[in-house]
C-alpha cells in the first residue's frame, strides 16, 4: 500500500476525532526551527483576525485491537486498514507544512497491539518532528487508556495538548458497548496530566527554562445519542470533569450510525446534531456565565428544548428574576440575560459610564435585541407592546428565530443560523 493510500484511509478514519478548538498555547517561531504555534489557536478553528486556522489530522494506525461498538475502526469491522510508521508520519507533517497547508497536528490513533506500544509510536513520530525536523507548530495527541505513567510523561513533554476520551457518559453504557475500555483506564491519565501541569507551572515559576508539559491543557470528548444517557448527564458530567481535572474543553460528538449493533441505535437513525449543539451552547453557560447543571436541568426535566437556546430556556423559567435594568445591573445579572454574551456585558458596563443606555445604544454595541428586548429595560423602561408573559415571549423568540436546517453530506455538519446567529455562535455569545 503506497503513501497515498495510507494517509485517504487514515485521514477519513480521523473524522469522528473532534478537537475544534483554540490551543492556548502561544509560541512565536524561532531561528532554525519550523512553523509556530500561536495562541489564537490551531484545528479549524477562527483566529481574532478572522483567520481559519488547519492542521493535519489523522491517525497513527486504524488497526484497533478494542472491539467498541459505536467505533467505525473497531477490530470486528471488515474495512481497509492502514498504519503509518514514525518516520512517514513525520514526513507527511512536514510536507504539508511546507505546502502551507497546515500549521499544526492533531494525532490520536486505533490500539496497535496495546496501548503502550501505540502510545511508543506516536512519541517516536512527535520526537522525530521536535528534533529532527525542528517542528515547532502546534501538535495535539490523544493519549490512549491505559497508557503507562512514564509514556504518558514523555507524550506530555512534546506535545501543546492532549486529550483522553471518556467517549460514553457512564459506567453502564461503557461496558455495554466499550467492554475493553473501564472509568478507571480513562480518568487515570486525566488526573495524571492534570497534577503534571500543575507541578510543571511550579517548575517554570522557579525556572523558565524547565520542559513545558501539555502548555495548552487537556481536553476530552463525549459521545452524544449512541447512549440512553440524558442531556442533565451529560451536562452534569461535563461540570464535573471541568471542576475535577481542570480541562480546557469538552467536546460533543453527535453519534453517526455507521454500522448495527443491538445496543446502538438503529442505522436509519439521524445524527442527533441539534442536541448537540444545545450541549455545547450549555457548555458555554458553564465555563463563561457562572450557570451549573442544576440550574440548566434537573431530572424533572432531564433534556434541553429545542426550540430555544438553553439560555431563554432558563430565562423563561425564572421570569421572576427579570426584567434586568441595564444601566445599573451588576455584569453577573446581564450576564444572565439572553442576548446578552460576556463581550456584550463588559461593552454595557464601560458604556453607561458616561452615557445613560437606551435601546438604540444598546444596538450599537451588538447587543441581540432580538432576545434581550424580553428581559431588560432601559431608564426603567421596556420597549412599547411587550409583555412579561413566557408564553408571549416563547412566541415571540420562535417567531424571531430563523432556523435553517441544511445537512451537508460532505463534512456531516449542520448549519442552523443566519449569517448573524452564526457568527454569534462560533465566539460563543448567547
Amino acid at each position: 500500500m503506497d503513501l497515498e493510500e495510507k494517509l485517504k484511509i487514515l485521514t477519513g478514519a480521523a473524522k469522528y476525532d473532534v478537537a475544534c478548538t483554540s490551543s492556548g498555547v502561544s509560541r512565536s517561531g524561532e531561528k532554525g526551527k519550523l512553523g509556530n504555534a500561536a495562541a489564537w489557536g490551531i484545528c479549524h478553528s477562527f483566529a481574532s483576525d478572522g483567520r481559519c486556522i488547519s492542521l493535519l489530522k489523522v491517525l497513527m494506525s486504524n488497526a484497533c485491537a478494542y472491539d467498541c461498538s459505536y467505533c467505525v475502526n473497531r477490530r470486528s469491522n471488515d474495512l481497509p486498514r492502514a498504519t503509518l510508521s514514525p518516520r512517514e508520519l513525520a514526513e507527511l507533517t512536514i510536507q504539508f507544512y511546507r505546502r502551507n497547508y497546515i500549521e499544526g497536528l492533531f494525532l490520536s490513533s486505533g490500539v496497535l497491539r496495546n496501548p503502550d506500544y501505540t502510545c511508543e509510536q506516536m512519541i517516536a513520530a512527535i520526537r522525530l518532528l521536535r528534533v529532527d525536523y525542528k517542528f515547532n507548530g502546534y501538535i495535539h495527541a490523544k493519549a490512549i487508556p491505559g497508557t503507562d505513567e512514564k509514556l504518558i510523561t514523555e507524550l506530555g513533554l512534546l506535545v501543546d495538548r492532549m486529550s483522553v476520551n471518556i467517549e460514553l457518559p457512564s459506567s453502564r453504557s461503557l461496558q455495554l458497548l466499550a467492554p475493553n475500555k473501564t472509568k478507571a483506564h480513562i480518568l487515570k491519565p486525566m488526573q495524571q496530566i492534570k497534577e503534571g501541569i500543575q507541578e510543571n507551572k511550579a517548575a517554570l515559576a522557579l525556572y523558565k527554562a524547565s520542559p513545558k508539559f501539555v502548555p495548552g491543557g487537556q481536553a476530552t470528548q463525549l459521545i452524544v445519542g449512541a447512549s440512553p444517557e440524558t442531556d442533565y448527564s451529560i451536562i452534569t458530567l461535563s461540570e464535573s470533569l471541568y471542576k475535577r481535572y481542570t480541562l480546557k474543553r469538552v467536546f460533543y460528538s453527535a453519534y453517526i450510525p455507521v454500522q448495527s449493533g443491538r445496543n446502538l441505535p438503529s442505522v436509519d437513525t439521524k445524527p442527533p446534531l441539534l442536541r448537540e449543539h444545545r450541549l455545547y451552547q450549555a457548555d458555554f453557560l458553564l465555563r463563561f456565565y457562572g450557570f451549573s447543571a442544576k440550574e440548566l436541568l434537573s431530572e424533572k426535566t432531564p433534556n434541553f428544548n429545542t426550540a430555544v437556546d438553553p439560555k431563554c430556556n432558563w430565562a423563561l423559567n425564572n421570569m421572576d428574576r427579570f426584567p434586568v435594568e441595564v444601566n445599573t445591573a451588576p455584569q453577573e445579572a446581564l450576564l444572565r440575560v439572553p442576548g446578552i454574551g460576556v463581550t456584550g456585558a463588559k461593552r454595557i458596563i464601560t458604556a453607561r459610564k458616561t452615557a445613560k443606555l437606551d435601546f438604540a445604544g444598546l444596538k450599537k454595541l451588538n447587543i441581540v435585541l432580538k432576545r434581550a428586548q424580553y428581559f431588560i429595560t432601559c431608564g426603567g423602561k421596556m420597549l412599547e407592546g411587550l409583555k412579561q408573559n413566557p408564553e408571549f415571549i416563547l412566541r415571540g423568540l420562535m417567531s424571531e428565530a430563523s432556523i435553517r436546517r441544511t445537512y451537508l453530506p460532505d463534512s456531516e455538519q449542520m448549519s442552523i443560523f443566519d449569517e448573524e446567529e452564526y457568527r454569534k455562535c462560533l465566539t460563543g455569545q448567547i
